[in-house]
């Protein structure tokens, strides 16, 4: 057998004593006399190549001792078992191509986390970075697997907006033509004007927040995926949440062990999160905080240390719901038996990890929503298209939004945000 393989099939497909061809870049390398041990890595893993003098032409002898850190290689030679080598194999090479000899690689070992951000462009071929975008590749693949089998519509509502959804404060402002525009917060009211022609629907966009919270939860730039259904209750609307965040965990855990593993979550923690997840109300919330030592009034909003507090009472995500009407927008629905409070949710990851996912009922009453956007300082006439969806026909829907970071940092045991997307945008980064 002979054939260009990739490093983890070197362990799973091929046999001992098959000749095989890996490519990829050196992750470290070492020499010793006339032996030079180089693991090569590529997407998918780590091989080891033994590179003895004298079991190749000179020239690709020289060229293994040249070649530095994420220098470009393709080597062939034989599989044979060694249990000094990562995974047990290891491949004695009978040929050494570099592709391109590297420069000495700045990344090394015990260095500070300013420094792998300012050269994120290099940091990204770390191993827990490729493994952690794996995961979340399969992330987003779950959600769209399951919103496709269930009936939901994958839709594209704009980025560029002239209004507000999650309140003017984190809005992120630009020159549009002649006038004010803004970086989408939310896809929420354009999915609503969707639900009248499709029902069900869903998206996956970038939205933009000007929040100055320096927390490991929060980015000015995230993916959010939205949905929003017509006929649905905030009841349905939970229901829809946890079997989503159940069929997500289900997915990761069969299709993802090897990459959750390396990164310390055991896939047997993600194998629980099944249906029903408790549900909580906000005032008994407040009093299990207090009941626990903290100070905290009726009336104000969870930070990261109640959120963290709240998401240890299971080892499943919980909801909280029905929060204070003065806390929140001004699209989530008045409670009927109570008008303080609001139809709403949010879904707290257990573990500490918090709030994944924000979701409500939506106000079908105008005069409600115009009171409340008022208080908030914001121009109605940017509003009245929206209006205009309960004017024609409303009906009862729900909708949430769901942070695909929150939800890979918490899966994959990540301490911060920042190391759940490629190239991360905070209050205090906007490079590389």
């Amino acid at each position: 057998m002979c054939g260009t393989m990739s490093a983890s099939d070197v362990f799973k497909k091929a046999k001992i004593g098959d000749t095989v061809s890996v490519r990829g870049w050196i992750y470290r390398t070492r020499s010793s006399g006339g032996i030079v041990f180089t693991v090569i890595r590529d997407s998918t893993g780590i091989v080891q190549c033994t590179v003895i003098k004298g079991e190749l032409p000179d020239e690709d002898f020289r060229a293994a001792e040249k070649a530095l850190v994420e220098s470009s290689v393709i080597v062939e030679g034989v599989v044979r078992e060694d249990r000094r080598a990562p995974g047990g194999r290891e491949i004695g090479a009978k040929k050494f191509t570099v592709v391109h000899f590297a420069e000495r690689f700045p990344i090394f070992k015990d260095q500070t986390e300013e420094f792998l951000l300012d050269n994120r462009h290099l940091w990204l071929r770390s191993r827990e970075m490729t493994q952690t975008m794996k995961v979340k590749a399969l992330i987003l693949r779950a959600a769209r697997e399951w919103f496709f089998e269930n009936g939901f519509v994958e839709t594209t509502p704009p980025i560029l907006t002239a209004n507000a959804c999650e309140g003017g404060s984190t809005l992120f402002e630009l020159k549009y033509f002649e006038r004010k525009g803004y970086l989408s917060q939310s896809a929420q009211l354009y999915l609503e004007a969707l639900i009248f022609s499709l029902e069900k629907v869903w998206s996956l966009t970038p939205s933009f927040r000007a929040e100055k919270s320096r927390t490991p939860r929060h980015l000015a730039e995230f993916w959010h995926l939205e949905e929003e259904a017509a006929w649905v209750t905030l009841k349905g609307n939970l229901e829809i949440q946890e079997q989503l965040v159940s069929y997500i965990c289900q997915y990761v855990a069969k299709h993802g062990k090897d990459e959750l593993e390396f990164l310390g979550r055991n896939p047997d923690d993600l194998k629980v999160i099944e249906p029903p997840f408790q549900r909580i109300p906000y005032t008994k919330a407040v009093d299990i905080l207090n009941d626990r030592g903290f100070d905290f009034r009726w009336g104000e909003d969870f930070g990261t240390n109640e959120e963290r507090e709240l998401s240890m009472l299971d080892n499943k995500p919980i909801f909280i719901t029905n929060y204070p009407a003065e806390i929140k927008p001004f699209y989530m629905k008045i409670s009927p038996d109570n008008p303080k409070t609001v139809e709403n949710a949010d879904m707290l990851a257990p573990e500490g990890y918090g709030e994944i996912i924000g979701g409500s009922e939506r106000e079908t009453d105008i005069k409600s929503m115009e009171e409340r956007l008022i208080r908030d300082n914001a121009a109605l006439e940017n509003y009245q298209w929206y209006f205009d969806l309960r004017r024609y026909g409303s009906v009862p829907h729900s909708g949430f939004g769901l942070g695909i970071e929150r939800v890979v940092r918490w899966l994959c045991k990540r301490e911060h945000i920042r190391d759940t997307l490629p190239f991360p945008r905070t209050v205090a980064r906007l490079t590389p």
